[in-house]
């Protein structure tokens, strides 16, 4: 808008409307401000988390934008808190948990179930693909994708959305993991071999669509983790890709498969880079776990598959191979020296982790 007779004046914003750029940091701040105000903590390791505790009682509150997810210690508490910040904010939904940010809740006698079968459903109405052939599994291990394989595709924009949308279908789906790293990848010049490859993890998506994630109750605080590394499986560059999963007692809480950003001179180098990776996952998660008044007081157990790294882990002797991983190398056998982590050998036929 230009006012004629002011031209050179702009408009003071005084209240930030939706759909602005200012519009979520001033909800964020906005929100924060007030149930800081009610006794609310935000955590230092995750800012959208809101921590309440005074004497036995504790409410948590974790904030998505404009969806809230409220539990507490006690039934009277978390009336209480939904109550005052009714008075603040317009709140439309306080049933028990069903839904949140597109993730199905569903309680069982064991526990709850999280699935994503609805959003797993449109992705293949998206692509056309409802009535398509299932695939008993997401990808060919023995064939490697690469940069330059195949003729361009004429829409790279649907293969831009689908491997993103197949990303946030990674929440509740660790068994799809690698293969949607693989396929985003090749996001910013798809080629033909590469959509081929997205079409077989839909038919797999097909073949498994009522796959769901059980969530157990439990007492058990321990923290294991496991991680596995394809040595030099990238043949464009050689870098080797590195996965681990980490269950807390017998839940699974955090999985991840991820590139390695340099080029490992042996196995030994590749799976010890690994163990770094899901050592940094697990330092996060006792920090969190922490602020929530649930301290890990046992070593985490790092299970690993290659000898040679489980030994590098705490022998302070440096190879000419692993010279290059000096500072990852002190910061693992810093945390094993503490006693706050365990590594330890695992063989391949019981390697969670192995993406094979």
């Amino acid at each position: 808008m230009i006012d004629k007779s002011l031209p050179n004046h702009v408009c003071k914003l005084e209240k930030a409307l939706y759909g602005l750029k200012q519009a979520p940091r001033a909800w964020n701040a906005r929100f924060s401000d007030y149930v800081a105000n009610l006794g609310f903590v935000k955590c230092n390791n995750d800012h959208s988390l809101f921590v309440y505790s005074k004497g036995h009682e504790q409410a948590i509150i974790l904030l998505y934008v404009d969806d809230i997810l409220l539990t507490a210690s006690s039934p009277a508490l978390r009336h209480t808190v939904a109550t005052l910040l009714k008075t603040e904010f317009e709140m439309s939904d306080e049933r028990p948990l069903c839904y949140f940010l597109g993730i199905k809740i569903e309680r069982n006698t064991k526990g709850m179930m999280l699935s994503q079968s609805a959003y797993a459903k449109d992705i293949l109405s998206r692509m056309s693909m409802q009535h398509c052939k299932p695939f008993s599994t997401p990808m060919d291990l023995k064939s490697k994708l690469s940069q330059d394989d195949g003729d361009r595709i004429h829409n790279p924009t649907e293969y831009r959305s689908i491997s993103g949308a197949l990303q946030y279908l990674t929440l509740t789906r660790p068994d799809i993991q690698y293969a949607v790293h693989q396929l985003c990848l090749y996001m910013h010049d798809p080629r033909l071999p590469h959509l081929n490859a997205l079409k077989r993890v839909l038919r797999y998506i097909k073949w498994t669509l009522d796959d769901r994630l059980q969530l157990y109750k439990s007492n058990s605080n321990t923290l294991t983790a496991y991680t596995d590394a394809d040595w030099a499986g990238y043949p464009d560059t050689r870098r080797s890709t590195s996965g681990y999963c980490v269950y807390l007692g017998d839940n699974l809480i955090s999985w991840s498969s991820k590139r390695q950003p340099t080029v490992s001179g042996s196995s030994e180098e590749a799976e010890y880079k690994g163990v770094v990776n899901v050592l940094a996952e697990t330092c996060y998660i006792r920090n969190l776990l922490l602020e929530l008044r649930c301290p890990i007081t046992t070593p985490t157990l790092v299970y690993c598959d290659n000898v040679s790294a489980v030994y590098l882990s705490t022998n302070p002797v440096k190879h000419q191979r692993t010279k290059y991983v000096e500072i990852d190398i002190h910061f693992v056998r810093e945390k094993v020296a503490m006693g706050q982590v365990r590594v330890l050998h695992v063989p391949s036929s019981s390697q969670f982790a192995d993406m094979e």
